[in-house]
């Protein structure tokens, strides 16, 4: 799965950069959504491996808040990325004639940079408010990689400050959610304005991708906070297989999704085989 993820990912961004024709808003977005995939697979990569493949199933302090520093960064850029996305293709269904005027290669850059700033700003107290936490002899995580909130329970001292913040960045990341959902209802109301089956189809087909994408990332991350909410008592091994797909998942099928439903992404792949078996 992991080879699949990174082959896929830098693949994707492989083609972005190279090809001319792909040189669009869209398809820089989608770059920006490959990035992100593969730092949440290099980011947990060194400990599952590790785990699953040799037992070894130590990690050091340090590494583990790092581990955690950097799959916060990566789950956050991956959650504005697909905001940024909707927002995207919104505008490409409501008003299509101004879509290249505000979406600029240099606007497109912009909006990338400032979002990444934005996530890493939010992110960075956390290895340092979890680094003042005195921990008890017991330090047994419940996943197979190092995670804020997994990590702050095993604090001996008061970690109200860690809980708090968490909190907060959570809201964060709810916010995005409901913006993408805004979005989308939007779409929908354009879309069920055109009279023709045929047109509804075409406008909507753009976004099958995105939305593949929005549900593979976010259906895992809801189905651990609802069973840590509701179902307490749940085995063990089904919070680690759940928390084990919301990191290998979307860099597995995010490439494999965009390939398919990308026409032009697609056509290039199959172009680049043909070349190679001739």
């Amino acid at each position: 799965m992991y080879l699949v993820a990174i082959l896929g990912n830098c693949t994707i961004l492989f083609f972005i950069k190279t090809e001319t024709s792909l040189h669009e808003p869209v398809y820089y977005f989608l770059s920006m959504l490959a990035f992100s995939d593969l730092g949440l697979s290099f980011s947990s990569l060194p400990t599952m491996l590790s785990i699953f493949s040799f037992n070894a199933t130590g990690i050091s302090s340090d590494a583990c808040f790092a581990q955690e520093f950097f799959i916060h960064i990566f789950t956050a850029m991956e959650s504005s990325v697909l905001f940024i996305m909707s927002v995207d293709r919104f505008m490409a269904i409501y008003n299509p004639l101004r879509y290249t005027s505000v979406f600029t290669t240099d606007r497109v850059f912009k909006i990338g940079l400032a979002f990444a700033l934005l996530c890493i700003l939010f992110v960075l107290p956390f290895p340092f408010i979890l680094k003042r936490l005195k921990f008890c002899n017991k330090r047994l995580l419940s996943r197979s990689y190092c995670l804020h909130q997994d990590v702050m329970k095993l604090a001996c001292s008061d970690n109200r400050i860690n809980v708090i913040y968490r909190f907060f960045v959570a809201l964060l990341s709810i916010l995005f959610l409901l913006c993408i959902s805004v979005s989308y209802m939007f779409i929908l109301k354009v879309v069920l304005g055109i009279a023709s089956h045929k047109g509804r189809l075409k406008v909507l087909n753009p976004c099958i991708s995105h939305l593949c994408a929005v549900l593979i990332f976010y259906v895992p991350i809801i189905t651990l906070a609802a069973l840590h909410r509701f179902a307490k008592n749940v085995s063990p091994i089904i919070r680690v297989i759940i928390a084990d797909i919301f990191l290998l998942v979307p860099p597995l099928m995010n490439p494999i999704v965009y390939s398919v439903k990308s026409q032009q992404i697609r056509n290039l792949i199959l172009e680049k085989l043909c070349q190679k078996q001739h």
